[in-house]
């Protein structure tokens, strides 16, 4: 008589991984069970995170480099791209319950394509962060006296236990913290509104610090509004709690899609007015703090409440620029740790835990901190800009050209057994628009090109992603049907299969069929595997067993 095989030993995640409370779901796609929240808290949740002050400080350096009116109208121009680039991407992440990198990863880039854009978000939340960080250090320093330095690393330390305990901690922070900011963010500009109601048209005919004048400069517009776009990448932010929303149904369609619109694009209309809000406050204060303090938003802001709260101005100034630092930079740490999460369990195939990369992200962001980004704000914003929109604009080609046309798959695929390394239509679009982009900014075509250089990226991006989908025939997008949990599979997609690598269960769409295992995977433990080469990709599918409804 034969005996049995013994049975395959089970994955065993690091304790901090497989603790879903922390972990959130954080290299896959967030399950239907997970997503308890109504949609007002997760777009209250997530508007919660562009409380920084970043915005006054973009502003104010866009505007007192060129002008009211160039630096306005980039502000706007800006603002009305990322709104129609934001959309298409907020809902694509509330439909399918995914991140920014797994959204990527099936919208044109593939499964090794969309690590470089794991980078590079991550990036933008590191830069952000330091930005942030760096404003919070600036207040430590007015209010009590406390050495830049320090400041820095107590901006850092102060967002770490509300970072590494996820959404549900994040998600009580925003809300008890909105009255707050709220008041602070209106106060100043209601003091000045009725104390020197006269200022705004002063404001009007400024022509900035560096003799730009108060007229318009095509080129003061083009290099205001690069430094805006940097600001694209924040959609990533707000998808990363997008992603639990709860299922679109009759009953929540109204309030679904206001929430998503709301909390996804709708972050830059506050956005926009807060960076002209505070090149207003900058203006007013440039001649008691003059232009380097003038760019740091604690002192413009203190110079216009100090009228109103008098001995107390200072102590509420800063507590209203620390409560906003604390609620971005939750946010840039919680974003940050998805991204490096999923680019180094592809490159690594380990995952130790998400909260072990918010220390990486805020590390890093600690050390541009300490070694000043804060005074290259222009510079580095402008240049990333380049990238980040050619990454947004490829991705968004491919949800509003490519899937309508059906040049593309019509749902988000993001699971690495049915996806080829590199997809040459998002992949290649991002490379060469950024490349053509970046050449332009460093001057290589001439001034304006120079000033366009981001528009330029994503007109490239979004030309490119249907030429190349339309030469490839789309071949690139998947390696094999899925036959799982892809069009056309009428299974409820919210039944369970037990994965066969780590033995827990989870819901349909993150599980693959999987040659190797001999039966069902989640796209977790497919990731992890290092010995597997993409087998599947190969062989016939796996044929699993119809999954039973877990209550």
């Amino acid at each position: 008589m034969l005996e049995e095989a013994p049975p395959k030993p089970k994955r065993r995640y690091a304790a901090l991984a497989a603790n879903e409370n922390r972990e959130d779901y954080s290299l896959r796609f967030a399950a239907h069970s997970f997503r308890k929240w109504s949609p007002f808290v997760v777009a209250t949740t997530a508007l919660g995170g562009i409380a920084y002050l970043a915005d006054f400080a973009i502003g104010a350096s866009i505007v007192l480099s060129y002008g009211f009116t160039s630096g306005v109208l980039a502000i706007l121009a800006a603002a009305v791209i990322i709104f129609v680039t934001g959309v298409p991407i907020a809902s694509a992440c509330a439909k399918y319950g995914v991140d920014m990198d797994l959204l990527t990863r099936g919208a044109g880039f593939g499964y090794f394509g969309s690590t470089l854009t794991s980078l590079v978000y991550a990036s933008f939340t590191v830069i952000f962060f330091s930005l942030e960080g760096s404003i919070m250090g600036q207040a430590f320093q007015l209010a009590l006296g406390i050495p830049l330095p320090v400041g820095y690393l107590l901006a850092t330390l102060i967002v770490l236990p509300f970072a590494l305990y996820g959404m549900g901690a994040v998600a009580k922070m925003q809300t008890w913290t909105q009255p707050l900011w709220i008041a602070g963010l209106v106060l100043p500009f209601v003091v000045v509104a009725i104390r020197e109601p006269g200022k705004f048209a002063e404001f009007a005919s400024f022509g900035g610090t560096q003799g730009a004048g108060s007229g318009f400069s095509a080129i003061g517009f083009g290099f205001g509004m690069g430094i805006a776009l940097s600001l694209i990448g924040q959609i990533g932010e707000q998808a990363d709690y997008l992603r639990f929303m709860p299922e679109k149904t009759a009953e929540n369609k109204r309030s679904w899609w206001a929430a998503v619109l709301a909390a996804g694009p709708g972050w830059v209309i506050l956005g926009a007015l807060k960076q002209i809000g505070g090149a207003l406050l900058a203006f007013l204060a440039l001649g008691v703090v003059g232009e380097t303090h003038a760019l740091e938003p604690i002192a413009p802001y203190l110079e216009a409440v100090k009228p109103a709260l008098g001995p107390v101005a200072l102590t509420f100034a800063a507590l209203f620029v620390v409560v906003s630092q604390i609620k971005i930079n939750t946010t840039n740490a919680y974003s940050g740790s998805l991204s490096f999460a999923n680019f180094f369990s592809r490159v690594l195939h380990r995952h130790p835990g998400r909260v072990w990369y918010v220390l990486v992200n805020c590390g890093i962001a600690l050390a541009l901190m300490e070694f000043g980004a804060f005074a290259f704000l222009n510079k580095i914003l402008g240049f990333y800009s380049n990238v980040a929109i050619a990454w947004i604009g490829a991705v968004c080609a491919d949800l509003v050209i490519a899937k309508p046309l059906g040049l593309s798959p019509k749902y988000i695929e993001f699971k690495r057994a049915y996806l080829h390394k590199i997809n040459p239509v998002g992949f290649g679009s991002m490379l060469v628009a950024s490349a053509v982009s970046i050449t332009a900014y460093f001057g290589a075509f001439g001034q304006p090109l120079a000033a366009f250089s981001p528009l330029l990226a994503l007109v490239i991006a979004i030309v490119l992603v249907p030429a190349l989908a339309v030469l490839t025939k789309g071949r690139y997008y998947l390696a094999r049907p899925n036959t799982v949990s892809g069009p056309g599979v009428d299974t409820d997609q919210r039944a369970t299969h037990d994965c066969s690598a780590c033995g827990d269960a989870y819901e349909l769409p993150d599980i693959a069929d999987c040659s190797k295992q001999g039966g069902a995977i989640c796209s977790l433990c497919c990731t992890l595997d290092s010995t597997c080469h993409d087998q599947c990709q190969q062989s016939e599918p796996t044929l699993l067993p119809l999954p039973t409804v877990r209550k």
